[in-house]
């Protein structure tokens, strides 16, 4: 027994030994390093097999000041967005030296390498924007404590996506994609009669760079406008800024060069679009909050909320929708339409069918349109909507949509998003 106890201890004392001196690294590397090294070990750790424990996720979604939608992210990788694009156009080109030589002479023959010269000019043509977009936030966000803090690792294909939803968002090209998501909802504020709207306040969560938000607030409501990510934010910035943005059609991207597949010529691939197609700008009715959802705003606050395929970004989809439910006012009313395209790799801490979610807004407290009245109790509620209106345009339906398309692409990828609207009912 003696034997057993005391080579048990001097296994325990082995291991201890052993772990100290990571203990001792890790309790000085937490504590004594910056903000960004320990997002660093954070994100490190989400990598692992227990990064189920949402505690990690959620922080470093919505703690950390150097996060993958933070400001020092987001300006370095629009900073560094011609760098790392010419650094893949080298590979691309150096992948292309290494064929055999009669190979090499056909992709001579066929053009290949003046496409990659192509590729490459236009996107010193993109860094124009991206460039403009730097400036400015570098101007106008110079008092944030972490404006002109440098960033480890840069996210091109973050910027890739925001040059797309300045097609979707702000140009004629993108006209028809936003139109057919846009359409019911606006159809649904219309029917609030003009000399009420200027009363009413409405909220767009997850607003991107805010096209949506602009055309409610051209209808004559008081909206804010509330994005998480400062890639889109930043892209608002400079749609909105009187310095940056003053023409229609003042600026042009090449959005679509990035990805040479599903192209039917290089003409498609290497097209400019021109934007904006109207000229937005802050003021009386249109605000933008950079921050997170679940962080703002008060009880009984809103009119209206909208959100436009962003419920499913949730982390915690009942976080969300009862933060949607208590920021509007007794019989405000919540406007979604969106896909269920949940957050992947177990970060999303629920990942619901269409018929769940709908049952969760009932348990939250809503009433959907064309949905039964009981609550999981079982008990009735009466009707009451804000304002009146017409039963089609409250619906619940599905639309079949696209998300930041190119219309010229040999691939489609189509949404079934589903659209309802919804009423707070009395607690």
């Amino acid at each position: 027994m003696n034997n057993t106890s005391s080579s048990d201890l001097s296994t325990l004392k082995a291991v201890v030994a052993c772990a100290l001196p990571f203990l001792i690294i890790l309790v000085f590397y937490v504590i004594f390093e910056p903000e960004n090294a320990r997002t660093s070990f954070i994100e490190m750790l989400q990598g692992l097999s227990f990064r189920r424990a949402t505690r990690w996720t959620r922080f470093t979604r919505h703690r950390s000041a150097f996060g993958p939608f933070s400001l020092p992210k987001a300006i370095t990788s629009y900073d560094q967005y011609l760098e790392t694009s010419l650094e893949n156009i080298t590979a691309m080109r150096n992948s292309y030296s290494r064929i055999i030589w009669s190979h090499k002479h056909v992709g001579y023959e066929l053009g290949y390498p003046e496409k990659l010269k192509q590729a490459e000019h236009v996107v010193k043509l993109n860094a124009e924007v991206t460039r403009g977009i730097v400036d400015l936030a570098r101007s106008e966000l110079s008092e944030h404590p972490h404006c002109n803090t440098p960033y480890v690792q840069t996210d091109l294909g973050r910027v890739q996506e925001s040059l797309k939803h300045f097609v979707r968002d702000w140009s004629e090209e993108g006209a028809q994609e936003r139109g057919r998501i846009f359409e019911p909802i606006l159809n649904v504020l219309k029917d609030v009669p003009v000399e009420q709207r200027g009363g009413m306040k409405v909220l767009v969560p997850g607003s991107g760079l805010g096209r949506l938000a602009w055309e409610i607030s051209e209808l004559g409501f008081n909206t804010t406008a509330i994005e998480f990510s400062y890639f889109m934010t930043l892209g608002m910035r400079f749609l909105c800024s009187p310095q940056k943005t003053l023409n229609v059609n003042q600026h042009t991207i090449y959005p679509y060069a990035n990805w040479f597949s599903h192209t039917r010529n290089n003409e498609d691939l290497f097209r400019g679009i021109p934007f904006p197609d109207a000229v937005p700008r802050f003021g009386r009715n249109l605000h933008l909050i950079e921050g997170d959802f679940l962080e703002y705003g008060h009880a009984d606050e809103y009119d209206f909320v909208v959100s436009l395929f962003f419920i499913d970004t949730s982390l915690n989809i009942i976080s969300t929708l009862q933060h949607i439910h208590k920021l509007l006012k007794p019989a405000g009313t919540w406007i979604n339409l969106g896909p269920l395209l949940w957050t992947s790799g177990g970060r999303a801490q629920l990942e619901l069918s269409l018929d769940e979610v709908l049952r969760l807004a009932g348990m939250v407290g809503f009433r959907i349109e064309g949905e039964e009245v009981q609550d999981h109790n079982g008990d009735n509620h009466a009707r009451l909507d804000p304002v009146s209106i017409p039963s089609d345009n409250k619906k619940r339906r599905t639309v079949e949509c696209e998300y930041t398309a190119n219309r010229l692409a040999m691939m489609r990828w189509l949404y079934q998003a589903e659209f309802w609207v919804g009423t707070k009912l009395k607690q």
